[in-house]
């Protein structure tokens, strides 16, 4: 990073390794740092690091000599996160916690209360990038195409994009991890984190069996017969191809692969891939809700690409009205729920959840 003048920064810090570097990495170029651990809630069923990654974060803190606080937003992520997720899988849609976590913890608590405290920028370790062309702010995607993180980073909008810096967004993970070994950090070979923000690697279905009531019902094939059972259509999504048992089978049968899901019935429809690879639920429209563009003037009619899974494969899209996206070729896994990230090669334009 190009050295500036002595602004302020607040960075979060996980006790990873992407949040220590990119600490290390603004010292470096001359801002005043002081590192932020943000305390979430965790349920009290599951092994609890929040006091190990804290102890992280602080002892990297100390090793580059800034000061170190522990910001509490337990309430936030409760609320605005875990609520959220487990009402919308009851609804029979599929969330992605990792947006909401970003929208409402990261850039919503800690980044107000960042400025509140008189930081000039807040920073986190997201693989992506921020560039300013004239008065504009422009979410880029990360260098490194395999940790890329720009599609959870959707809903930023052009004042938080203009007080944000992400140090490692243009250096590929590899280099990051040899950074933190020249820089002799505590925990330079600390493993990444897995699963769910902030609480960690866990099955997704094992937590949400802890807030919704696993319920028997059936696997029908497209053809309306019953052919297996599974333990609660809210635990599924479209696409999918495990977690359900199917009782009426030859050896030689296909996989099965969800197609669609009935929340009152508590069914799930299952098909298999035709002989070209595809299913027979394929849709090429789609409408959004809780939209956010981040840029101006955004056309209409003009071809972008998107995707709705985070490494999902892009797909040519038409942006047919500021809510409608309309794809070239049919998909097969779209799920109400997910977020539809849009981007204008490597520009996130925005995006917002599938109705």
């Amino acid at each position: 990073m190009k050295k500036v003048n002595s602004k302020k920064v607040y960075i979060g810090m996980s006790g990873g390794v992407d949040s220590s570097v990119s600490a290390v990495l603004l010292k470096k170029a001359g801002y005043d740092v002081t590192g932020v651990f943000i305390k979430v809630w965790q349920p009290d069923w599951i092994n609890c690091t929040w006091k190990e990654d804290r102890l992280d974060a602080m002892r990297v803190a100390a090793k580059i000599e800034i000061p170190f606080i522990t910001l509490d937003l337990e309430k936030e992520y409760k609320e605005e996160v875990v609520d959220y997720m487990v009402s919308e899988y009851k609804a029979g849609r599929t969330p992605n916690p990792d947006v909401m976590c970003n929208r409402y913890v990261k850039f919503g608590g800690f980044f107000n209360w960042a400025i509140k405290k008189g930081a000039d920028f807040v920073a986190t370790g997201h693989y992506a990038q921020i560039k300013k062309d004239g008065d504009i702010f422009k979410l880029i995607a990360g260098d490194d195409k395999n940790k890329d993180q720009s599609y959870f980073l959707w809903t930023l909008n052009q004042e938080q994009l203009s007080k944000t810096l992400f140090p490692v967004g243009n250096i590929e993970k590899p280099e990051v991890r040899k950074l933190a070994k020249k820089f002799k950090l505590p925990n330079a070979i600390k493993k990444d984190s897995q699963g769910l923000c902030f609480i960690g690697k866990i099955d997704i279905k094992e937590f949400l069996s802890h807030y919704i009531e696993s319920k028997k019902g059936k696997v029908i094939d497209k053809f309306g017969n019953s052919i297996g059972e599974h333990n609660g259509s809210f635990f599924f999504t479209i696409g999918e191809r495990h977690g359900f048992t199917i009782t009426k089978k030859t050896p030689n049968d296909d996989p099965y692969y969800i197609i669609s899901k009935d929340i009152e019935n508590n069914t799930i429809t299952v098909a298999n891939k035709n002989i070209e690879g595809n299913l027979p639920n394929g849709i090429n429209r789609v409408v959004l809700k809780d939209i956010n563009w981040n840029q101006k003037n955004i056309q209409i009619s003009k071809k972008f690409m998107a995707r709705s899974r985070y490494r999902e494969k892009l797909q040519e899209i038409t942006l047919v009205n500021e809510s409608t996206i309309e794809f070239t070729n049919l998909q097969y896994t779209i799920s109400s729920g997910q977020s539809l990230v849009v981007y204008d090669g490597n520009i996130c334009l925005g995006g917002g959840i599938i109705v």
